[in-house]
């Protein structure tokens, strides 16, 4: 049977990691569908990619183009969040992303339009989120222990910016669906934020808790 839990949320606000968490304490397939539009970003980076380029790169996507190291970071990021308002890179994705979801034995997605573009009829949404501050800190904790040279503060600005583009976007804004729960991690710690999740599937999914 196919379960689907679909998980929004902007950058740093701990939404990846829980969702590989749930994943793994379900048996769930994982698909952080960040991961596709960091790839085309990076594909596209260093020439003026027009839509009908930066599509062809989304579909010709390979398993080694998801499995690249630098995908996390705020360069690949800041390409990322300015091609996924493409509607043709969109489109190029969009299929991928719902047969993922309705793969046997249950699935978890993580993104920005998950429930409300993707998968509106999930069996579970949340919407994971957390303040500006709060996520420039993770994130630039993220970037200076793998080794970038960066300020708080200009992960601070990059964020900023990131939602602004990402809920402003004509196609596919970031926003909580009517229907999900919104989770605000800026007071928890990872531990806490998972557990709740974990209680949230939980009690609607049929088969239990693994």
């Amino acid at each position: 049977m196919s379960f689907t839990v679909a998980i929004d949320g902007p950058a740093a606000s701990g939404k990846g990691t829980i969702s590989r968490a749930i994943a793994e304490h379900f048996g769930f397939a994982y698909l952080d569908t960040g991961l596709l539009y960091r790839a085309v970003g990076k594909k596209a980076m260093g020439f003026d990619c027009n839509p009908k380029a930066a599509a062809k790169l989304a579909r010709e996507l390979t398993a080694d183009d998801l499995a690249a190291d630098d995908l996390r970071s705020a360069e690949v990021a800041e390409a990322a969040s300015k091609i996924a308002p493409i509607p043709e890179v969109r489109a190029a994705l969009i299929a991928f992303q719902k047969t993922f979801a309705k793969q046997p034995g249950g699935a978890v997605l993580d993104g920005r339009d998950i429930g409300t573009v993707i998968c509106p009829e999930a069996d579970v949404k949340m919407f994971v989120t957390a303040s500006a501050q709060v996520r420039a800190h993770r994130r630039f904790k993220e970037l200076t222990d793998k080794g970038e040279a960066i300020t708080e503060a200009q992960v601070l600005a990059d964020i900023q910016a990131r939602d602004a583009r990402d809920a402003g976007r004509d196609i596919a804004p970031m926003v909580a669906a009517i229907d999900a729960l919104v989770l605000d991690t800026s007071a928890m710690s990872i531990t806490q934020a998972i557990a709740a999740a974990v209680d949230v599937i939980g009690e609607k999914w049929p088969v239990g808790n693994g």
